[in-house]
């Protein structure tokens, strides 16, 4: 999603790209099935989208806006719960498939000019001033950037020798899709948990995307069990608000940890999305940080070339790394620190969570401002995540 947006961006500010791509998207599917990824899309990765001209292929296609978002504690009286009419907007933000954002992408990048060089991967890479590529199907590629878009186990990085800070969670997310009894009230639920957070993100009318963080072995324990067990510990689990909640479809379960990157930038060299850092999912930001990075880089590689700059300047992309980096940072803290907070079970630190979670709740500036940052807003946002940008 992160790279496809890129090329795109950079597409339509006339910069020469070219797209490399081990496997073309999956684009067709049964209207009746279900991504088992999606992503909480802010506000801000909206505005990203809709300036790319994506976003009114997802709206037609399948997307969720939700108005409310309940987090609540799993033992005790703490919960807070928002609402997008105290701020005046239409919604927090919507839940879509990440098949149906790449895949709008893909249609628009088949109209932006962008070389799609796929399928393809990266045999050898040699940076000395400019890019030179030698793919595995033995294509040579010249340019003045590479930027790694591939992910949290970047080959890229890893052969530019940028090296990684990372620590592993010991956790695992368990997602599926399923129905609720009484819908999904267009809104995005939170239970924390000692093993992990439940999160039941809407999609369509009844329908939940589920991600159950919990440890390896209880995963692997819930991916084991028949349905009508599944079911059953999931409605439990979610302490029946919605009903009785029913599995639509498979269920998969994916480990978690945290990533960051030395740097994002060499010369030559830039890293976006989860190839320069990985945060926890419990607040769904992971793509959202990834498209303030594809606005932040187009906004320095703009500002680069108007001041005679090649791409790959270092001087350039550290006004890139500056952009993002500091803000990478303290989201991954923020993320990591409320994991460790719900997961501890200690009676003085869960007396703590829910006296917290209660007085965010009547603290009307406090709750503004969770909303605010949920939309994602609260910082300097680039060019192409405001509303209304015009090239």
């Amino acid at each position: 999603m992160v790279g496809a947006a890129l090329a795109l961006a950079l597409a339509r500010q006339d910069f020469s790209v070219a797209l490399i791509e081990a496997r073309a998207p999956q684009r067709e599917w049964p209207p009746d099935s279900h991504d088992l990824r999606v992503s909480a899309i802010t506000r801000a990765s909206q505005n990203l989208l809709d300036n790319l001209g994506a976003w009114p292929l997802i709206a037609a296609d399948r997307s969720t806006p939700y108005q409310k978002m309940c987090v609540w504690d799993r033992a005790g009286f703490g919960e807070i719960r928002f609402d997008a009419a105290d701020l005046a907007e239409p919604d927090l933000g919507h839940i879509v498939e990440n098949r149906v954002i790449v895949r709008a992408l893909w249609h628009a990048l088949d109209e932006a000019g962008v070389a799609l060089l796929c399928p393809a991967s990266i045999a050898a890479q040699d940076i000395d001033g400019d890019v030179r590529l030698r793919l595995d199907n033995d294509e040579r590629v010249n340019a003045g950037l590479l930027v790694g878009a591939d992910g949290a186990r970047s080959l890229v990085r890893d052969r530019a020798g940028i090296d990684l800070r990372r620590e592993d969670y010991a956790q695992q997310a368990v997602v599926a899709t399923v129905q609720a009894e009484h819908g999904n009230q267009a809104t995005a639920w939170q239970r924390f948990m000692s093993t992990g957070p439940l999160a039941l993100l809407p999609m369509g009318r009844d329908l939940f995307s589920i991600v159950w963080t919990t440890t390896p072995d209880e995963a692997n324990r819930l991916l084991a069990l028949d349905t009508g067990s599944f079911n059953a510990e999931l409605t439990t689990t979610s302490e029946a608000r919605l009903g009785r909640l029913t599995l639509v479809g498979e269920r998969a379960a994916f480990p978690l940890s945290l990533q960051h990157a030395n740097r994002y930038v060499l010369p030559g060299i830039a890293l976006v999305g989860d190839a320069a850092h990985v945060i926890h999912p419990l607040a769904g930001q992971g793509v959202n940080l990834g498209f303030l990075d594809v606005g932040a880089l187009v906004d320095a590689l703009v500002s680069g070339r108007d001041a005679g700059r090649s791409p790959g300047a270092l001087r350039t992309l550290r006004v890139y790394e500056r952009a993002r980096r500091g803000h990478n940072t303290a989201t991954q803290m923020t993320m990591d620190g409320f994991k460790h907070l719900f997961g501890s079970t200690s009676p003085a630190v869960a007396l703590l969570r829910n006296t917290g979670l209660g007085l965010a709740g009547r603290i009307a500036p406090l709750k503004r401002r969770f909303e605010r940052v949920a939309l994602g807003h609260g910082i300097e946002l680039p060019s192409l995540n405001r509303p209304r940008f015009s090239p």
